[in-house]
């Protein structure tokens, strides 16, 4: 495959998320204040899990590094969406555009398999629990981790590459508010049938590999928990993956709408609002889903508000 860059096209519009200027201003402060409870939370959630050691098991570990990956890919997205809700022109470089790309497909493919490892992480804690600490070790988790993120960019690398193979002699109006494989590839005047097979490859081995690495491990669970014989068991065995499963549920449902399914079907605004949802709604969600539904969570925020109020009474009070 070659990776010279043959384009004649140097810039993209894109479509972005309304064309009606009195809504765009709307849309702007909602999604900035999105972005800022994504910010804050994401953010939030790794500074308490360092600072809390509580939370240093292999569970938080990941969960530390989801919330990382989280902030960074709804910052590449939101630092390009934001300035064009209130321009005229929505203008991003053939560079920039790969580069999105690169950065999106990287984070994307990290976080799959970092699920994948929280839930390897709950299977053993529930199934194997008295070979929990000689299983779950800082030198594998550290592996693991290593694992994901490496993996990840070398497959976004493959996809990138394929994009950079590709010739734009056309139009150069992205159906998109990102730059995103499936609306660019439209564009695209040479034959896409690889860089097609690349990204249906790349979702195979992300998406329904992870997916699946995730209902086995689950199905392992389900079958101990039903064991347990205590009811109050079984709850505390269901809470500990209840935040997992829900992050999952939303996060697979909605990716997988936009790019499972055929290669030359019509990108639409109902992609653009599903869009919306996995790449900005779900990373501001994935620390409150942790926070509300897990009982370790909500102590150690408790505890970090607490001593700061007691801090401020004591000084007020002398």
């Amino acid at each position: 495959m070659s990776t010279i860059n043959r384009t004649h096209v140097v810039v993209f519009l894109f479509s972005g998320l309304t064309d009606d200027v009195n809504v765009a201003p709307i849309l702007f402060v909602f999604f900035l204040k999105v972005y800022l409870v994504t910010l804050v939370g994401n953010a939030g959630m790794v500074a308490l899990i360092l600072k809390t050691p509580k939370l240093h098991t292999p569970m938080y570990f990941f969960l530390g590094y989801l919330s990382m990956v989280d902030l960074l890919y709804s910052s590449a997205i939101s630092f390009k969406m934001l300035p064009d809700l209130i321009s005229t022109k929505k203008i991003i470089t053939f560079t920039g555009c790969t580069l999105q790309i690169f950065f999106l497909s990287a984070m994307a493919a990290a976080e799959t398999f970092l699920l994948s490892c929280m839930s390897y992480d709950r299977y053993v804690a529930i199934c194997h629990p008295l070979h929990y600490v000689s299983l779950m070790t800082k030198k594998k988790c550290w592996g693991l981790v290593l694992f994901s993120f490496t993996v990840g960019f070398l497959l976004s690398l493959a996809q990138t590459r394929c994009v950079l193979s590709l010739e734009f002699c056309g139009s150069n109006h992205i159906t998109h508010f990102f730059c995103d494989v499936p609306p660019l590839l439209k564009l695209s005047c040479s034959d896409t049938f690889t860089c097609d097979m690349v990204t249906m490859l790349l979702i195979s081995i992300c998406g329904i590999g992870s997916l699946l690495t995730i209902l086995v491990s689950y199905a392992f669970i389900v079958y101990s928990i039903f064991k347990i014989k205590s009811s109050e068991g079984r709850k505390k065995a269901f809470g500990t993956c209840s935040a997992h499963l829900t992050s999952v549920s939303i996060s697979y449902g909605s990716v997988l709408f936009v790019y499972v399914r055929s290669p030359t079907s019509d990108f639409g605004d109902r992609d653009k609002v599903v869009a919306v949802f996995y790449s900005l709604i779900i990373p501001m969600l994935n620390p409150l889903i942790y926070s509300v539904r897990n009982q370790e969570v909500k102590r150690a925020l408790k505890t970090a508000t607490w001593r700061p109020r007691k801090f401020v009474n004591q000084k007020t009070s002398t």
